[in-house]
């Protein structure tokens, strides 16, 4: 009987604007044994993905990322708590029986078969009608620009294109969720930069949930809906890439997304919704903090380097009204479309400021050259508020 045709970007069963997330942890523990010792890799975690999200699980090495990803597939079983697809609780079920598909960073394509063999493998198992074979590997070759490279082996093929083949295997069974587990790492980095923008289009056109997970904040900033930055087991901050960079929840957001300065100071003043943390007669960072500081309080304030101005004199009256701390540059890198200073402020904290590079390159400052920085008050934020 021939298997009814459906185009190969319809969105999966399921996947519609019902409220029902594609993938939800309720409570989801996973402990292992160590030497008689239960150690947690992921800790009571709540999360709830969305139909047709790009959502990535973003954190180091060991933070619990890709066991989270194995207990959604169903390679890993869940020490207490409840895995859910579509709303129907799934903890305990095989992973060939979750309707979930997984790209990893070893393609692990048939080195035997060639293009359109790789790719029409899962459905010639399940004994798919040939016709539609046809079919549905032409739309999917055609989604990741592989028309015309069928009959190629994967020897013949670059990594990229190869990593395209097992993106397209994966997706030619039309699975529910698509689990992406650091599947650009072993490409190059300009390669690298490419296929994420490519990604993100497939993800898009074939309207399937994916969860991607990487250690690499520039992939999950570049592709993401929405990032659950993980460390030591929990969800540090979920949110949009905006919001996980303009404003991190924890120390440890601030530092491992991107480039973070943070310094800490006690209030001096508290007053319309801004805080002044005062160094010396000239040094101060004003932070927006509504009614959650007052003076006295010690709280850490964090500002993005590219958000600051570096001004080898002293700076203009326009850009006194909010943060100004003088300093002595220590390091000078050049990076071609930018140059990055690093300066040891009057507060006590070493600050990295990024310095678009302009014509006259004679504007540079130098080691050793006396600097002052400003930044408005608006580029500040109180790290954990």
């Amino acid at each position: 009987m021939t298997t009814p045709q459906h185009s190969a970007v319809q969105q999966p069963p399921g996947a519609v604007a019902n409220g029902t997330p594609a993938i939800r942890f309720a409570g989801v523990l996973k402990t292992y044994q160590s030497h008689g010792e239960a150690v947690p890799a992921v800790k009571r975690m709540d999360l709830a993905i969305a139909q047709g999200e790009f959502f990535s699980l973003l954190g180091p090495s060991g933070c619990g990322k890709t066991t989270t990803m194995r207990m959604i597939a169903g390679f890993e079983e869940p020490t207490a708590g409840q895995v859910y697809l579509d709303g129907k609780d799934v903890t305990g079920v095989a992973p060939n029986k979750r309707d979930i598909n997984m790209v990893f960073q070893s393609y692990a394509l048939f080195p035997h078969l060639n293009t359109f063999q790789n790719v029409a493998f899962g459905l010639e198992r399940k004994k798919v009608a040939k016709d539609e074979i046809k079919r549905r590997v032409a739309e999917i070759l055609e989604i990741v620009s592989l028309t015309g490279m069928e009959k190629r082996a994967p020897r013949e093929m670059s990594g990229g294109q190869q990593q395209r083949v097992a993106l397209a295997r994966a997706l030619v069974n039309r699975p529910r969720a698509l689990l992406l587990d650091e599947p650009l790492g072993a490409l190059d980095l300009k390669l690298r930069q490419q296929m994420q923008v490519e990604l993100k289009r497939i993800q898009r056109e074939v309207g399937i949930t994916f969860v991607y997970v990487t250690h690499d904040q520039g992939e999950a900033l570049t592709m993401s809906d929405r990032i659950a930055v993980m460390n030591a087991g929990v969800i540090e901050q979920l949110g949009t890439p905006r919001q996980i960079y303009e404003r991190p929840a924890s120390r440890f957001v601030a530092g491992f997304i991107g480039t973070s300065n943070i310094v800490e100071g006690h209030v001096e003043r508290a007053e319309n919704g801004l805080a002044l943390l005062s160094y010396t007669t000239q040094d101060r960072v004003v932070v927006p903090c509504g009614s959650a500081c007052r003076p006295g309080d010690k709280i850490e304030v964090s500002v993005r380097p590219e958000k600051i101005d570096m001004h080898r004199g002293v700076p203009p009256v326009a850009a006194t009204g909010g943060s100004v701390l003088s300093g002595v540059v220590n390091e000078v890198v050049y990076h071609g479309t930018s140059t990055n200073y690093t300066v040891a402020t009057a507060a006590g904290a070493d600050f990295t400021v990024f310095d678009q590079n302009a014509s006259n390159a004679e504007d540079l400052a130098d080691r050793g050259d006396r600097v002052f920085l400003t930044w408005a008050p608006q580029h500040s934020y109180m790290i954990g508020v």
